[in-house]
């Protein structure tokens, strides 16, 4: 197989790669929308195993990002947590106004994003915005894929 196939089979599959619901997607899956994508015949075994290849890579890449962004994540866990006025700890700061924290309310985990406003000197949570429990927070985080995919849908059509 010449190089300029190899890099388009690469793209290809990498590109269905990123968009896909890695839950539900298969490396035969991918091979048979990549095959109609460049209109060439993946299955035959010497397209097939540099799909696999392929395929193979991108998982481990994804693998090592999960691990280095798990390693972050505890980095930033253990001593330079920020909490609020009302203890609550300050995940992160979207912009001036805007943050994402992680709170107990009567028992529950809870993740907010919300808008902050001050008086008196004092941060304090606004109305503007939502709070999400753990398994809506878990079901938003495995749909992220599908909302970045539907944005630029979106985006596709604006422009």
């Amino acid at each position: 197989m010449d190089s300029e196939t190899r890099e388009k089979i690469k793209k290809a599959v990498r590109e269905l790669l990123e968009e896909a619901d890695m839950n539900e997607m298969t490396e035969y899956k991918i091979r048979q929308l990549a095959s109609k994508r460049l209109e060439l015949d993946l299955s035959e075994s010497k397209y097939k195993a540099y799909v696999r290849h392929v395929v193979n890579a991108f998982l481990e890449e994804q693998k090592a990002k999960e691990e280095e962004e798990e390693a972050a994540g505890d980095d930033n866990n253990n001593n330079n947590n920020e909490f609020d006025d009302d203890g609550d700890l300050i995940i992160c700061r979207l912009s001036d106004k805007r943050r994402v924290t992680l709170q107990d309310f009567r028992g529950k985990t809870l993740i907010s994003i919300r808008e902050y406003y001050k008086k008196d000197g004092k941060e304090l949570p606004s109305s503007k915005g939502i709070s999400l429990t753990e398994e809506q927070w878990s079901t938003l985080r495995k749909n992220i894929p599908n909302i970045e995919k539907a944005v630029r849908k979106m985006e596709s059509h604006t422009m």
